[in-house]
């Protein structure tokens, strides 16, 4: 591992328990009113009655959140590491806040009397995975929240683009972290949430945002252009840009640089995380002080990884295997 000095990241999200069902029939989702890839918002109820649907499928419990996946990966890479969020005084509360610190994140998570939020991750046999979220105690997060202590002796925050269900938290975060000299960065989670929050995402990219993550779905929605054309003009607004492109990999850029970085593996088993993973992979090279293209690299590398198994985590003898094989490099 590089033994340069690291910086810390912190991130805030919806602390939620994934659900991963593997599905075996793809009309599911037209019967529940789900875009395919896509995040939607449902209420307890729509999200039992799927539950149920789908309860002769095959599943597996994990904890889940965007950032929370994020974080989670950068801990298990040796990054120091911190999360924000709120759940729920429930069996998945206190499922969540283990599954984190057992991994040494610190945590400044609310608790309150709502039931934690739950993720249902719809995997189809061609790896693509919709979800379906109900956020219960994620929703009591709010800006009062938000104490400035918890940035201190961090240096990069990561914002979950998910967040937009509530614009005044998401802004106090993105203004607090901005003012106090970290390095924000925000993923712009589903293309559906981008084109419901337009306005709200360009003001914060522009104005307090350095690092973007956004796939190609998600760059089109934020400004209306292809992944290159998108590329340009959000680098224009930022510091660094990664718009990914799926099976061909992804662009990064920052000022007049500007790389291509290819897929490492066509193995696809699920694809929940993949995104989180790429962005945790390139944090990390950016953490240690790695160049632009040697980040996405990293990037591309945790992603081929979180692709070949079912779920947004790997198991403690795979980041052995992975951390050997950067040290190798």
């Amino acid at each position: 591992m590089n033994q340069k000095k690291q910086c810390k990241v912190i991130g805030i999200g919806n602390a939620l328990v994934d659900e991963i069902t593997l599905l075996l029939d793809p009309a599911v989702l037209q019967r529940f009113n789900l875009m395919k890839g896509s995040m939607t918002l449902v209420d307890m109820e729509q999200s039992e009655e799927i539950q149920r649907e789908t309860k002769k499928n095959s599943k597996k419990i994990t904890s889940g959140g965007s950032v929370s996946n994020v974080i989670g990966a950068l801990a298990s890479m040796g990054i120091g590491t911190g999360f924000i969020g709120s759940v729920g005084n429930d069996h998945f509360g206190s499922f969540f806040s283990s599954s984190l610190t057992s991994n040494d994140v610190e945590l400044y998570l609310k608790k309150t009397s709502l039931s934690t939020g739950v993720a249902i991750s719809l995997v189809t046999p061609d790896g693509e995975r919709t979800f379906a979220t109900h956020l219960g105690a994620a929703l009591a997060l709010n800006s009062e929240d938000i104490d400035p202590k918890y940035f201190q002796g961090y240096d990069i925050f990561m914002i979950e683009g998910y967040l937009v269900q509530n614009h005044e938290l998401i802004r106090a975060a993105a203004i607090m972290a901005h003012k106090l000299g970290l390095k924000v960065a925000i993923d712009l989670a589903s293309y559906n949430v981008v084109e419901e929050n337009l306005d709200l995402l360009h003001d914060l990219v522009e104005s307090y945002v350095d690092i973007v993550f956004a796939n190609e779905e998600e760059a089109k929605a934020f400004v209306g252009k292809g992944p290159k054309e998108a590329l340009e003009y959000i680098g224009k607004m930022v510091d660094i840009v990664v718009v990914k492109v799926g099976s061909e990999g992804a662009y990064v850029k920052q000022g007049d640089q500007c790389y291509h970085i290819p897929t490492l593996s066509n193995h696809v088993i699920d694809t929940t995380g993949a995104g989180d993973f790429f962005a945790a992979g390139f944090l990390y090279g950016y953490a240690v002080g790695l160049s632009l293209d040697r980040c996405g690299f990293m990037g591309a590398l945790l992603a081929s990884k979180v692709i070949a198994v079912t779920g947004a985590h790997l198991e403690e003898e795979q980041w052995v295997e992975l951390q050997r094989e950067i040290g190798n490099m």
